[in-house]
């Protein structure tokens, strides 16, 4: 990564002095950048997001091609935008062409809005990249069962005393849960894998906090690892996840099942 932004620096440095655009767009991680007197081909920091394949990023990028450049704050390659520069790399992570490094905020979000090359993905695919002690297919199959909207687990999920709320962003979710504690509200559950703010708050830096993705999904893994420990059994740590009453349990198992052999199968 630091290869990649000393070479895209240089680049900038180079050109930017001679008023360079952008010639075209390679790829995510590749972009020609033209001064009138020659090009050069800048890397950015990251891995291709290709779920949906090259055409569609290629289509997509092409708003950018002719736009002056800019330095960013890092020196990274960098366009206008209302009036402020961002980086290409920050650019294309928060559509979902991009995968950095370190997975942002910006790029958890794309990750599982199924932004750009993420809307080609598995429903497995934000969990085989957040998760860190639970196979993802089971966390998976918990988020099927916690915040599916349209087939997927959605990351601004809020339920609240029994009835499911889908927020189009984090900060409407954000917003919501707010208003719920100024109210003396606790009876609600959280993000991607549901986590209940009356039970678990004291897991979380904050309400903003535990609907960040990757933190959700580490808040879920440390519920479904206790549960693991007090039962000795895989199985009831997934039933104990809704309840550890029998009935609900049960029924709350088969439906992981079911959603379980829909991801082998490759939802």
């Amino acid at each position: 990564m630091i290869k990649a932004l000393v070479t895209a620096c240089a680049a900038v440095c180079t050109l930017t002095a001679h008023a360079a655009t952008i010639d075209s767009i390679i790829s995510p991680t590749r972009v020609v950048l033209d001064d009138g007197t020659k090009r050069a081909i800048v890397e950015l920091p990251g891995e291709p997001v290709y779920a949906c394949g090259l055409k569609p990023f290629q289509s997509w990028a092409t708003r950018f091609e002719g736009q002056a450049i800019e330095s960013a704050a890092d020196g990274s390659v960098a366009v206008a935008i209302d009036g402020a520069p961002v980086s290409l790399a920050t650019l294309f992570v928060r559509a979902g062409w991009l995968r950095p490094a370190a997975l942002t905020d910006d790029a958890q979000a794309s990750m599982t809005e199924r932004r750009g090359g993420w809307a080609c993905a598995s429903a497995q695919a934000p969990f085989d990249a957040m998760h860190t002690s639970v196979d993802p297919k089971i966390l998976a199959g918990i988020a099927l069962n916690e915040s599916a909207y349209n087939g997927r687990p959605w990351p601004w999920t809020l339920n609240v005393a029994g009835r499911g709320f889908f927020f189009r962003t984090r900060e409407d979710a954000y917003r919501a849960i707010r208003y719920l504690i100024s109210h003396g509200r606790s009876d609600f559950d959280i993000g991607l894998l549901q986590i209940n703010w009356g039970y678990h708050s004291k897991r979380f830096a904050s309400p903003w906090d535990a609907l960040a993705p990757a933190t959700n999904i580490r808040v879920a893994e440390d519920i479904l690892n206790e549960n693991f420990r007090l039962t000795h059994s895989a199985a009831k740590a997934v039933a104990y996840y809704h309840s550890a009453n029998p009935a609900p349990g049960r029924e709350y198992l088969a439906r992981f099942v079911k959603h379980l052999s829909q991801i082998e199968r490759g939802l």
